[in-house]
């Protein structure tokens, strides 16, 4: 699922009256564990919030032409919040019907798009591999819209968390923004480090806010760079495995770079900035 700001003509009513269903049709590619890096991650960083909240909903946005990513959302969101609910929400109505023989307790299937059409605010939105196809001048607007849906921060909280990124066919590679309420938050890097000749490999899976940043004077592009070399200086610690490599690789960044995490995540092969670092310069 792609789409263009609710102001565009992607925007189509569902009935006569009712809120349009803002979006396109995509390819709807899709593969059970495709998203395990990137669930393993939510589950990590967002349980907190899903176990505070009083009806915790996740929505799988764009899951694309079979359900397998919101089926394996609820499981592994379960494993931390047990009284998470997943709604999956997509443009095409036939994936929609395809969708609902596999709805059970906590699982619903909807048909909608960047409206995000589920009764209240979400603590959760993923929209993997959604933007893919957008122009990168709408990417702003997408991010806010979604943003606004999220459910608000308050005392003890810092309300609901949106994760837009991108990743390979079969879930090796990936990267992905974080952002809540007030906007964007970090940026996660994560892979199958055995698949990994060097860290710059990722740059084809950068979200759409990035992926054409990638050039000389941009901060992503410096970033790359640096965690190449930072590789390329830890590979001593390959004869102890890729997994040693990349952590002592990681260790070295964060004499450079505002790494957020610790080394029990960089043990998964991920690493996660602060945003502002790798943000496109206007």
């Amino acid at each position: 699922m792609t789409t263009r700001p609710a102001s565009l003509p992607h925007s189509r009513p569902r009935s006569s009256g009712s809120t349009a269903v803002v979006g396109t049709v995509t390819r709807g590619t899709t593969n059970p564990n495709r998203l395990r890096r990137m669930d393993r991650w939510i589950a990590a960083v967002h349980s907190a919030e899903l176990r505070r909240a009083a009806d915790p909903v996740a929505v799988d946005l764009g899951y694309g032409a079979a359900p397998w990513t919101a089926v394996e959302l609820l499981t592994r969101l379960r494993t931390a919040a047990p009284c998470t609910r997943v709604v999956g929400i997509e443009i095409e109505p036939a994936r929609v019907a395809a969708a609902r023989p596999y709805e059970r307790e906590g699982l619903a299937f909807r048909h909608g798009g960047f409206e995000v059409p589920v009764p209240g605010r979400p603590q959760l939105i993923r929209a993997a591999n959604v933007l893919r196809q957008y122009d990168e001048e709408q990417v702003a607007e997408v991010w806010r819209r979604l943003c606004a849906r999220l459910a608000p921060a308050g005392p003890g909280t810092r309300g609901g968390l949106l994760v837009e990124g991108t990743c390979d066919e079969i879930g090796r590679r990936h990267v992905w923004v974080a952002l809540g309420p007030e906007g964007p938050r970090t940026v996660t890097f994560a892979t199958r480090l055995g698949s990994l000749d060097r860290p710059s490999d990722l740059a084809e899976r950068l979200p759409k806010a990035l992926i054409h940043r990638n050039v000389p004077g941009e901060p992503v592009h410096s970033f790359l760079r640096d965690f190449d070399r930072a590789w390329a200086a830890a590979a001593p610690y390959a004869s102890y495995g890729a997994r040693q490599r990349w952590i002592r690789t990681v260790r070295d960044l964060t004499a450079d770079w505002p790494v957020v995490d610790r080394s029990t995540r960089w043990r998964q092969g991920e690493v996660t900035l602060r945003w502002e670092a790798l943000a496109p310069r206007v």
